[in-house]
């Protein structure tokens, strides 16, 4: 499916519509990751643009693992029977992830003390990290997934709430 042909598809079929995450991959988190997760998951089902590229159509239901060192992406029917399975290396997210985690934590320390300048100097950066993340994941679904950057940047999120041992 082209991106013009997903654009043709009624929003209700290139769409996700359940998005779940393997309790054996997700590593600790604190509460603030874990909050960012929830919110990245309620966000994404509310809007989001997921189409597979040659299948007629959705919705979709997702549920993302770890295995092997690659990232699963087990795409499903709106019934979660399994349409297919993508498989991606983790090798090329590895230090953005580590990169992403570690401005995470400087900002989560930096808004319980830190001067407003401070906060927004760190948070620009997150978020830029968080975009490099985002186009890195639409460029290796490339030919596979068709998404949106709004639906990159919630399921790059996701990605790092699976983050691996290692």
């Amino acid at each position: 499916m082209t991106e013009e042909q997903q654009q043709e598809l009624a929003p209700e079929q290139a769409r996700l519509v359940e998005v779940t995450l393997d309790s054996g991959s997700i590593g600790r988190n604190s509460a603030d990751v874990e909050h960012e997760r929830e919110v990245a998951i309620f966000d994404l089902l509310e809007r989001n643009s997921f189409a597979l590229e040659n299948h007629d159509g959705g919705p979709y239901t997702l549920h993302l693992s770890l295995a092997d060192n690659r990232l699963v992406f087990t795409v499903g029917d709106e019934n979660r029977a399994s349409i297919m399975h993508v498989m991606l290396s983790l090798s090329p997210f590895r230090r953005l992830v580590k990169d992403y985690f570690l401005m995470c934590e400087s900002y989560y320390q930096a808004i319980k003390t830190q001067p407003p300048s401070r906060i927004e100097a760190i948070d620009m950066g997150r978020r830029g990290l968080h975009d490099e993340g985002s186009r890195l994941l639409m460029e290796r679904l490339k030919g596979k997934v068709l998404i949106d950057i709004a639906t990159a940047r919630r399921l790059f999120t996701l990605i790092c709430a699976l983050h691996w041992k290692g």
